[in-house]
This record gives C-alpha cells, structure tokens and sequence, in this order.
C-alpha cells in the first residue's frame, strides 16, 4: 500500500492555489477535510503520496505557498515534517 502526506493551511486560497500546482504537476492528490488532530486555519487538506514529497516541497518554496505544515500519519496521529 502507497502510504500518503498530508499538507494543511491556513487559507483556503492557498489550499486550492496548491491544488492547481501540484495537479499541473501530474502528481496524485486528494482533497480531504483537515483532521482534527491538526490545528488549521483551513478545513481543506491535501493528501498526496510520500513518493512525491521532495517534488511537493520544492513546489511550495519556489511558488511561496503559505502552509501550516506537512504531516506524516504515524501511530501517535500527525507528525509534522521539517521543511
């Protein structure tokens, strides 16, 4: 099983200016509400596959994406990785 990344955020502007990028991209993605283990601003989350992770970080930085974080699901619910 392909195991997935989460991105949150704090606007929902950025969430679906996100979604463009990463679905011009050709990268999987899945829209999905925020889980509540993760404090956002947002009620969107975008969950892609963690294949994908370094393509989705460098996309962020260079576009200047504002996002709460990227989080791993692990057994202790939401890790969130460094940038």
């Amino acid at each position: 099983m392909e195991s997935w990344m989460l991105i949150a955020f704090d606007s929902t502007q950025q969430a679906l200016r996100t979604e463009m990028l990463l679905e011009f991209l050709d990268i999987e993605i899945d829209i999905c509400p925020t889980p509540k283990e993760i404090t956002a601003g947002c009620a969107l989350s975008i969950q892609f596959p963690t294949d994908d992770l370094n393509t989705v970080k460098k996309t962020i930085q260079d576009e200047q994406v504002e996002i709460r974080g990227i989080y791993f699901k692990s057994e202790n619910g939401y890790d969130n990785i460094e940038m």
